[in-house]
């Protein structure tokens, strides 16, 4: 499969159900099928994605099934988008803005802990080089002076969730379905910042797939506005039983259509991602954009 074209097919390397909803709704309901696109998610460890701890963001489950060829797509933060290219071996580029748009809440059961100017020098667990790590320091950096920020890699919101509850971490950046999950357990929330991620593609993926696999995924969002009810079943999964469907928030996630990455947002957040030594700046909006 390594290399291969695939006529008509697209493998996507899952992320958190949250974040896919909108290629689940498709597969499930024959969206894809329909227009003569055969998509599947690629298999993989799923217990190893729900509590991952590792440092390396390349040898997470989703990135090395793209680095293996055993994917052509997957969705990350734009932070994160920019940063595996800048990274791996394989090449790619930034197809889209992805429909998810998720907020990253700063969690804690820590009673002493009320605001994000409680935190100054206080480590926030993460998941490095992902959306949890990125939304953490726009949060923060918008009350405290950068040297006062401190974050921790923990890993996965499984694992940094059970961490918080046991008083190991003293607050850490979570999304739905943890933060239901969170607040259910006796959390409570210092503050939230919304997001959007990016849809990595292979150098094998052609235009016209691309094309087909965007519009149904936008198709897929306008069933899943229509009755997001009917969804949540998903997006809770991951708890494991822990949280039930009606008590899934729905203030901290929504669904629109696929945007394109634009070249003025990329030069903000890529100066950004260069203030926080986060890149070295070596890439533009032409090296790491589908643009055409």
């Amino acid at each position: 499969m390594a290399g291969a074209v695939r006529p008509n097919e697209v493998v996507i390397a899952p992320n958190l159900p949250l974040f896919d909803l909108p290629e689940i709704v498709a597969i499930d309901r024959g969206l894809f099928e329909r227009a003569g696109l055969s998509v599947r998610f690629a298999e993989g460890d799923s217990a190893r994605a729900r509590v991952g701890t590792e440092r390396d963001p390349l040898a997470r489950l989703k990135e090395s099934l793209y680095e293996s060829e055993s994917a052509d797509v997957y969705n990350l933060c734009e932070w994160g988008g920019i940063d595996r290219l800048e990274r791996n071996r394989r090449g790619g580029r930034i197809a889209y803005l992805r429909p998810a748009v998720v907020a990253q809440a700063l969690v804690t059961f820590d009673p002493e802990l009320n605001e994000p100017h409680d935190l100054a020098g206080i480590p926030v667990g993460v998941n490095e080089f992902t959306g949890s790590h990125y939304t953490a320091l726009h949060l923060l950096e918008g009350t405290l002076p950068r040297p006062e920020i401190e974050l921790e890699h923990i890993g996965s919101p499984a694992v940094r969730i059970a961490r918080a509850r046991s008083g190991e971490a003293r607050a850490v950046m979570l999304m739905e379905p943890w933060i239901s999950l969170a607040r259910k357990q006796g959390a409570h929330i210092i503050g939230s910042y919304f997001y959007r991620g990016s849809e990595v593609i292979a150098p094998n993926l052609d235009d016209e797939r691309r094309a087909m696999f965007i519009r149904v995924v936008n198709e897929a969002v306008e069933l899943i506005n229509a009755d997001p009810a009917a969804f949540r079943s998903h997006i809770v999964a991951d708890t494991e039983g822990a949280l039930a469907e009606d008590e899934l928030s729905p203030d901290y996630y929504r669904y629109t259509a696929v945007s394109p990455f634009s070249e003025k947002r990329f030069a903000e957040s890529y100066s950004w991602m260069k203030s926080w030594r986060l890149t070295d700046g070596r890439n533009s909006y032409e090296n790491l954009l589908a643009t055409r």
